[in-house]
């Protein structure tokens, strides 16, 4: 797909629905204004409402569009599905599905292992096995499925902060 052919617009009720919805398995939405760039997905963003008004009036294409939250797509059941990515996770107060870890657990999370149950210092879960996950000083280290019967598996890692740095290039 050619760089002509993506659509820049704001998210469609339903769409900011869908986004919502992922938010409140782990917490509050603490931001409203999201951004969508059509092409082969629906890739959303994260987008400042005064620059966001500003910007929509005119007839330029961005050149950086807000801070790239997550994609839209359809899952294998034909239903659409708001994917959140890490950053995502800056946008909710995390209340629920959630885990901290120890700092070894944290490095081993951070380097794409799965983490011990002895190495989770606490966590909340309910309704969905996703975790948020966090070191102790609140930091987001990535996100995690829980593993309730592993013990030496106990959060593996669905993907991490250091990801970005392992992608080969």
């Amino acid at each position: 797909m050619s760089m002509s052919e993506l659509r820049y617009r704001r998210a469609s009720a339903w769409e900011y629905d869908l986004i919502l919805r992922e938010a409140e398995k782990y917490g509050e939405l603490k931001h409203h204004t999201f951004a969508i760039v059509e092409g082969k997905f629906r890739d959303v963003y994260a987008v400042n409402e005064r620059v966001w008004r500003e910007i929509e009036n005119l007839k330029i294409r961005p050149y950086a569009y807000g801070t790239f939250v997550g994609t839209i797509k359809v899952d294998k059941n034909l239903v659409e599905k708001f994917y959140p990515n890490v950053e995502f996770f800056y946008f909710v107060d995390i209340q629920k599905n959630y885990a901290v870890l120890s700092p070894k657990a944290g490095f081993l999370f951070t380097t794409g292992k799965d983490v011990p149950r002895s190495g989770v210092r606490k966590y909340g879960w309910q309704g969905t096995k996703k975790l948020v996950v966090f070191d102790e000083n609140g930091i987001i280290l990535g996100i995690g499925r829980i593993n309730p019967e592993g013990r030496n598996k106990f959060i593996l890692n669905v993907t991490d902060v250091g990801e970005f740095l392992r992608r080969k290039r």
